[in-house]
């Protein structure tokens, strides 16, 4: 019978240490901080602001952390494909988790491969939106003579709400 305890004995402490080991790694409730509506809004709404102000018409398009589109917005005469073109240059700064441009410059190994993905480009003009540290989503541009320029624009949007953006 001790043979008999002791096999038990193991069986009953794997099981517990095991079933701990589960219930302390995982997370039932996850907290995230997000970009709002308003803010994403404003973002989108200055980025194409700062834009006109040059003679650009431009579209902008703001998402979250995981790439889901939070504001868009053309301007009255910007070509209808601005709109992808910024929702794709937003989303590979999401995917790099650093600036498009800045992407483009250090990977021009996996470019082509990248451009044929679903969603992504990778070309000037995605800025990733920060808060103390933490990365709420980007901002992508599309429709200046220039993937510098766009980003530009997207750089003066973020510039002007930076107030807002650093007390999320």
């Amino acid at each position: 019978m001790n043979k008999f305890y002791k096999v038990v004995n193991r069986t009953v402490i794997s099981t517990i240490v095991l079933a701990s080991s589960f219930t302390a790694s995982a997370a039932d409730v996850v907290s995230d901080k997000s970009i709002g509506m308003d803010l994403a809004r404003d973002i989108a709404n200055e980025s194409v602001m700062a834009c006109r102000k040059q003679g650009y018409h431009v579209s902008a398009v703001v998402v979250d952390r995981y790439g889901l589109v939070r504001a868009i917005l053309r301007d009255d005469l910007a070509a209808r494909f601005t709109l992808e073109i910024a929702e794709r240059k937003a989303n590979m700064t999401v995917m790099a988790w650093t600036d498009s441009g800045d992407f483009k410059k250090a990977r021009a190994d996996i470019r082509p491969e990248l451009n044929h993905m679903n969603g992504l480009i990778v070309m000037e003009g995605g800025i990733k939106i920060v808060s103390g540290g933490y990365n709420l989503g980007a901002v992508g541009v599309s429709g200046a003579p220039g993937g510098d320029k766009d980003a530009a624009c997207a750089k003066q949007a973020l510039k002007k709400l930076e107030e807002r953006i650093e007390f999320l």
